[in-house]
């Protein structure tokens, strides 16, 4: 069993930064290194949806990353494999990026589906991340 358990969200103002940890209890740290861990946010009266992604290539060492076209260049996702954490910094937020933000993880290698809900096994309870204008 994998629990995830995500922090860092509050309220900020726009323009302001934030970085969302999540942190996985369950499995080793060699195992944990092969999940394919993703955020994903929903915001009020919305349906929930993918904001990043972080992939064990072929290469074990190096993991490629995927964004939703409305975080490009602002997002980076970053993941610690010892201690068990991904992390997502997020930049110049927007009110817009108003939501709650769950931690996804996926037990292997996704690629194309990384940006589906169904493509994870394992989902976090949520933290709050509310932007002000």
């Amino acid at each position: 069993q994998v629990q995830l358990v995500e922090s860092g969200g509050g309220l900020v103002q726009a323009g302001d930064s934030l970085r969302l940890s999540c942190t996985a209890s369950g499995p080793t740290f060699s195992t944990f290194s092969s999940y394919t861990m993703g955020w994903f946010r929903q915001a009020p009266g919305k349906a929930r949806e993918f904001v990043a992604a972080t992939i064990q290539t072929p290469v074990a060492t190096y993991y490629a990353t995927y964004y939703a076209d409305s975080v490009k260049g602002r997002f980076t996702i970053s993941r610690d494999n010892v201690k068990k954490t991904v992390f997502m910094r997020m930049n110049s937020l927007k009110p817009e990026d108003t939501g709650v933000y769950y931690c996804a993880a996926a037990l292997g290698r996704v690629t194309t589906a990384c940006g589906l809900e169904t493509s994870y096994d394992y989902w976090g309870q949520g933290t709050q991340v509310t932007v002000s204008t």
